[in-house]
């Protein structure tokens, strides 16, 4: 059964490939593909290459608002 998945999905993506290859607009859909990957790509590295605050920082952090929350 997954053999028959994967022909149909290989025959799909050749079929939308020579649709693209038939537009005339093939250069700016390029164009306009690699500047959204590379969006992409940046909110990917901003969202995981940023490094979590430090646990002594988080554990600070709550005390000072459990203080502060017994202080009012």
């Amino acid at each position: 059964m997954s053999s028959r998945l994967t022909v149909s999905t290989l025959g799909s993506a050749v079929g939308k490939l020579r649709g693209l290859l038939r537009r005339s607009d093939t250069a700016e859909l390029t164009a306009r593909s690699e500047n959204e990957l590379m969006a992409r790509g940046r909110l990917a590295l901003d969202r995981y290459a940023a490094a979590p605050p430090a646990h002594l920082e988080i554990l600070a952090r709550h005390a000072r608002a459990r203080k502060a929350a017994d202080d009012a």
